[in-house]
């Protein structure tokens, strides 16, 4: 997967120069020049989205990581909360709130540290 990512990004980049180049083309003729000006704009975003493609996803999406790994972790501390205590329905209510609001406290302090 990964590779196919890597082999899309680097197509995507050469697409992308060869439409910044017929962009400049058509800045250079002053009646294209608007034409000329939202093709050179086209060709920046797919810069960026060929960057990112080339990038692994947690340095090209950070935020959506750290949603990601919270969630996963949360996951994670319900089941050994739910495994762990073998007390009345009740207790086990009480244990998975504790463990929602530490997974709150986490998330909250991740996403002020980004």
């Amino acid at each position: 997967m990964r590779l196919l990512r890597g082999i899309a990004g680097a197509l995507m980049w050469i697409a992308s120069a060869l439409v910044g180049l017929v962009g400049v083309v058509l800045c250079v003729t002053v009646i294209l020049l608007p034409v000329g000006i939202s093709i050179l704009g086209a060709a920046r975003r797919m810069f960026g989205a060929s960057v990112r493609l080339m990038l692994p996803r947690a340095v090209a999406h950070p935020a959506k990581e750290v949603k990601r790994s919270t969630r996963r972790s949360a996951k994670n501390l319900k089941k050994d909360a739910s495994r762990s205590t073998h007390k009345s329905g009740k207790a086990l209510g009480d244990a998975k709130d504790t463990v929602g609001k530490t997974v709150r406290k986490k998330r909250k302090r991740l996403q002020l540290s980004t």
